[in-house]
């Protein structure tokens, strides 16, 4: 099953880091992807109010007004550069690393990425889909591998798609408080879940303890980014509760 299959890709969400002082992350914007002509929109959220007030956030170059719905017929630059070119002799190679068909889209591409570059401080994200009978499947490559120790490390270059993960709710993580601590099946702390998925998947590991499971999708080894290294999918139940729904993520202007 690869990543296309687990989400559409029709609404994704912005994000952006504070590196300056919290090294916080704020989900800040929402990009959707309409048919009938497909077309792209894309807003800030009250994220982005959250991200000034608490860490100086401004509006993005490319979309300098906090209260305009941007539109437009073809990908936004700001995303539209964050994804590979299909020109590239490497490609092919990029999408088996984050494990995807050679017939997968831009937003597809960018859901399984995250739009990571090294020059910024911004991630995207696919917005979290609940079923009928409350189950949800994600995916998400972990974050912090490179703050875990070096044994952690070595473990991470001897999982196997398809093992087992531990997911355990960390309370007192030192940079953040509250984390989603990802570990080998032997205690080793391979990393964290990203934190702008922490409080949905918070949801499902306490009031549905009994129905979440993690396990490997595929490890990426060196020269892979750090932040993509390996790649984990989370199933889990909400009963009776909504993903994405929380003030952050209400658009500013309707």
């Amino acid at each position: 099953m690869n990543a296309a299959a687990t989400n559409p890709a029709r609404t994704l969400f912005l994000a952006w880091q504070d590196k300056r002082v919290t090294r916080a992350w704020f989900p800040i914007g929402r990009l959707d992807v309409l048919e009938d002509p497909r077309h792209y929109q894309f807003r800030y959220i009250r994220g982005a109010e959250s991200a000034r007030q608490n860490a100086g956030f401004e509006p993005l170059l490319d979309f300098p007004d906090w209260n305009t719905i941007y539109r437009s017929g073809e990908l936004f630059p700001l995303f539209q550069n964050r994804v590979m070119s299909p020109g590239r002799r490497d490609f092919p190679d990029y999408l088996k690393l984050l494990d995807l068909p050679g017939t997968a889209e831009p937003t597809e591409i960018l859901s399984a990425s995250g739009g990571y570059r090294v020059t910024d401080n911004l991630e995207v994200f696919p917005k979290l889909e609940r079923r009928e009978d409350g189950s949800f499947r994600c995916r998400f490559f972990v974050h912090g591998t490179r703050h875990s120790n070096a044994a952690a490390n070595q473990r991470l270059e001897q999982l196997k798609p398809g093992e087992k993960l531990y997911v355990t709710l960390e309370l007192t993580n030192p940079a953040t408080g509250l984390a989603v601590q990802i570990q080998s099946e032997d205690y080793h702390v391979i990393g964290w879940a990203p934190r702008y998925l922490v409080a949905d998947l918070m949801h499902a590991i306490a009031n549905a303890p009994g129905s979440y499971s993690a396990k490997v999708v595929r490890v990426n080894p060196s020269p892979a980014p750090s932040k993509q290294r390996l790649l984990v999918e989370f199933t889990g139940n909400w009963p009776d509760y909504e993903p994405m729904s929380s003030v952050d993520f209400e658009p500013l202007v309707q």
